[in-house]
This record gives structure tokens, sequence and C-alpha cells, in this order.
């Protein structure tokens, strides 16, 4: 039996793009010949799926999912490269078995998830997501996640656009009303998308920016140029209002009735279950966010393929 060494891996993992532990096992049953293993990993389909890793994935579905008793949650993002793909019933339930070992397992980040088991499997998340790319034939990848625990609220909108979980804190615990709260505040958050959960939240550099930019436009104004400097900064004031208006969360105005705000809907929904309720944290990711979606020419793509 050949003397496997990390170099060879490391080697035939940039000859391939494949994982260290596949080429590992590949060098092993090809007893140290590379051609062979390469073999090995193109028949298994490892090796197609390194050629395939240069596709951008910004499809895919962000799930939010909690436990029994919306305790502990997670909300994850699993990218793939069509939305057709994102549909097939087999994605969709890894998606799920993801965000459960997100809960059950606690890793510390991406990489931890994916060396860990996955829940209801005897395989590793990683081991499971090349499964199903051997049936599926597209690349995904799992983009990023967040684990939460509390009285957990989560939402799902668009079969998977935009995934949230709110945090809230009860004397009630998860009682019926609590929770409902919680999930007209998650639908709020898909909504609107506050960057910030309250007004306390907004970094001093932020507030100062702002004002810095109010009072530029105000200057730029011939109608308000003139303006004594302490009519400008009540101004000011009040723009810096609306600007925790529309920013941050508890102070939005509710979208499903426009008489409250974030905050006080919560307070009334506490008074009617006689009981406290506080949101205290939120997360929210959309599907691609931040991802550049390649765009292929297609001129291109047919002399492309005409030179093959």
């Amino acid at each position: 039996m050949a003397n496997i060494t990390a170099k060879d891996v490391a080697e035939l993992r940039k000859q391939t793009g494949v994982g260290m532990m596949d080429c590992k096992k590949a060098l092993v049953e090809a007893d140290g010949d590379f051609e062979k293993a390469t073999v090995i990993l193109r028949e298994k389909g490892l090796a197609t799926q390194a050629k395939k890793s240069g596709r951008v994935a910004a499809e895919g579905i962000v799930m939010a999912l909690t436990n029994a008793d919306h305790t502990v949650g997670a909300v994850v993002e699993v990218n793939i490269e069509t939305d057709f793909a994102a549909n097939n019933d087999e994605f969709k339930k890894f998606v799920t078995d993801v965000a459960q070992t997100i809960i059950d397992k606690n890793p510390a980040d991406v990489d931890a998830l994916n060396a860990a088991q996955i829940s209801g499997g005897s395989v590793t998340v990683a081991e499971a997501l090349q499964e199903l790319f051997l049936k599926i034939r597209e690349n995904m990848h799992i983009r990023r996640f967040k684990r939460m625990e509390g009285i957990l609220v989560p939402y799902v909108h668009g079969g998977g656009k935009i995934g949230v979980m709110v945090n809230l804190e009860s004397p009630a615990g998860a009682a019926d009303a609590v929770l409902t709260c919680g999930k007209d505040c998650a639908l709020q958050v898909a909504a609107l998308k506050a960057p910030y959960l309250k007004r306390e939240d907004v970094p001093a550099d932020v507030i100062e920016s702002e004002k810095k930019i109010m009072i530029a436009q105000m200057d730029e104004d011939p109608k308000m140029a003139n303006k004594p400097e302490q009519v400008k900064a009540k101004i000011v004031e009040g723009k810096i209002g609306k600007y925790y208006s529309e920013n941050c969360l508890l102070d939005q105005e509710f979208v499903k009735d426009g008489s409250f705000t974030v905050q006080k809907y919560v307070d009334h929904c506490a008074k009617e279950a006689n009981t406290t309720i506080k949101v205290v944290d939120y997360v929210c990711f959309e599907r691609g966010e931040g991802v550049e979606k390649k765009e292929d020419n297609f001129a291109d793509e047919v002399a492309s393929m005409m030179k093959k």
C-alpha cells in the first residue's frame, strides 16, 4: 500500500479542486496513482463539481426554523445556481436538515457545520451536500447562518427568499399571544428590513453624518440657507426623528396598523395578554444578498461552444 502524504493530497486537491478528505480517499483507493485517483473522483462526480464551482450560486433558500418549544432556532442561507433546482424537494429537505443541525449541534462557523453529522442522518453535512450534488448537478454551498436562543419566532417569506428570526423576552414564555406578537414583528422586519432594533443601536458617527448631510442640504436650499442656525438645528433634530422612524424597527410605523409604532404594538400585545413583552434581537437574511450574479454574454457563449 502506497504511503499517502499530506503533500500528495494537497497536490491532487490543487489539480482537481476537490476537498481534502475526498482526495485522500481517492489516493488510498488508487494506491497513490494520481491519474487513477483523478478518474475515481470524476466517476464519483466530484471533479465535475470542482469544474462547476466557478459558476455563481446566487439562488437557493433561506430557512428559519426553531425547535418545538421555540427556545432555540436558526436562520441559514443555502445557495444553488438556479431557481428551478432550488424548488427541488430534496434540496428543500437538505436545507431544513441543515437548519436542524445548527439547532442541535451549535457549530461555531460554516466549516464546523460542514464537518458535523447532519441531523437525522449518518453522514456529515458536507457529505450530504455532495450526495445531493450527484443528483442535482448544480454547484451549491452553505453561505451563512445564525443560531439564536430565547423566545424565538421564525418567518420565511416568498418560499425562502427572506428568512427572519425574532427573539423576545416575556415572563409568559412562548405563549400564543407572545408568538403572535413576534410573528407580526417578523413580518415587519421582512417588509421594511430595518437595519437597527432601536435608536440606541444607531452608531453616533452615523447620526453625525446624517446631520451634516441635512445641514448641507439646507445650505444649498435658497429658502433655508439664511435661516438662523438654531432654527436649522431644530429642523435637523426633527429630520433625525424621521431617520429613526425609518431605520429602527421599534420606531417604525407598524405595517398592519399605521396608528401604532412597532413598540406601541408590542406594548399593546403585552397589555392584552396581561404580561410584558420585549423585542431583544432579530436577524434577517435575504437570498443572494450581496452576491454578484454572473451575466453571460450569449454571443460569446455560442462562440465558445463552436470552438469545442
